[in-house]
């Protein structure tokens, strides 16, 4: 690991990462947690201050990165309900089969490098009516801002850790044997090719 993906990238990632409008997009989706629950991609932990502690057991929150994750400003002591975390990749932790209730991913699905694994992982440690509730970038809608996704994603993906502009995140869910069962779409304020968003909520087929 070079100097800059030890050092400087995870600091431009947490930066882009809590801009106002993909903190917006947050609260949108993770009060909708409930029970045990799997966050993949926790980072330095921005979804935090947005999990609804009536609702919440517990949380184990994994990441690769400890590096992103020292950068958190949130006291996780000080946090209503259990939490662990993880250094681990989504394609394999260390939980229980069929021990969460609820898993949460937001602005991870664009790096993760192996996806089928990490949805295979998904499903052998959520219970059988568990749901996944996910916000992430992707693939736009409009042929032009699209052709330039395709046209800079090798480079982005290069200096952004992995970043992928142009995933199709509602195919990628339901491809890998989940149901989605709610789904907004929205670009959100931005870089118009880094910006179209979806949420929503998925089960397993």
């Amino acid at each position: 690991m070079g100097l800059y993906d030890k050092y400087i990238l995870p600091k431009v990632i947490d930066w882009t990462c809590q801009q106002r409008p993909n903190m917006k997009q947050r609260e949108k989706v993770v009060p909708l947690a409930y029970g045990n629950v799997l966050e993949i991609g926790i980072g330095s932990g921005l979804n935090l201050p947005f999990y609804d502690q009536e609702k919440v057991k517990s949380l184990i929150g994994v990441d690769p990165a400890e590096e992103i994750w020292r950068e958190n400003e949130v006291d996780a002591h000080s946090l209503p309900f259990e939490f662990h975390f993880i250094k681990a990749y989504a394609e394999h932790t260390p939980i229980d089969n069929h021990s969460i209730d609820s898993a949460v991913v937001t602005y991870s699905l664009c790096s993760i490098p192996n996806l089928a694994a990490t949805f295979e992982e998904l499903k052998r440690v959520m219970k059988p009516n568990g749901t996944l509730i996910f916000c992430e970038h992707g693939k736009a809608p409009d042929k032009a801002v699209e052709k330039w996704q395709n046209l800079i994603n090798p480079v982005w993906k290069r200096l952004g850790g992995g970043c992928n502009l142009n995933r199709d995140i509602p195919e990628i869910i339901k491809a890998n044997g989940f149901k989605i069962n709610h789904l907004d779409t929205m670009y959100i304020p931005g870089w118009k090719p880094a910006c179209f968003n979806y949420w929503g909520s998925a089960t397993v087929n």
